[in-house]
């Protein structure tokens, strides 16, 4: 009778080990907030012009923010002003830095490690459509250390 509690307690223990070890990996999945936080290089391109395109998405409590930096013509960095994403589909808008009359908005759709999109430079004054274009990113391997 000994030999066989004895067991089952060890059982029990192996299972309660187990259990706690298979959950480790799910709380760091979700400290890491959003599937979509990272860096997400690729280009940008409207009427036969283009350049690098890199967007970093963080999430901090639940809270996302994020920043895009451009190459090409214009080339700077500016902060997301906007951003959310329903399901896949994500929207956001960020200032023009090189014209603070006019605000970038994007859209894209995430699949996996890639993500397409278009963009649309608007004058803030009445939403007028300036130029437009498209952009596709993939997710860059985390840096070690």
């Amino acid at each position: 009778m000994k030999q066989r509690i004895s067991v089952c307690v060890r059982v029990m223990v192996m299972l309660s080990i187990a259990s706690a070890a298979a959950q480790v990996p799910m709380a760091a999945a979700q400290s890491k907030g959003s599937p979509f936080a990272g860096t997400w290089s690729g280009r940008w391109e409207a009427s036969g012009s283009g350049g690098g395109f890199e967007l970093t998405i963080e999430s901090k409590e639940n809270v996302l923010s994020g920043r895009v930096s451009v190459t090409g013509e214009p080339t700077y960095k500016a902060t997301l002003k906007k951003l959310s994403f329903e399901g896949n589909t994500m929207a956001a808008a960020y200032d023009f830095t090189p014209d603070e009359q006019a605000e970038v908005i994007l859209s894209a759709t995430f699949d996996g490690d890639t993500a397409k999109g278009t963009w649309s430079l608007r004058a803030k004054a009445d939403g007028t459509e300036v130029a437009s274009g498209t952009w596709t990113v993939a997710r860059k391997p985390a840096s070690v250390g």
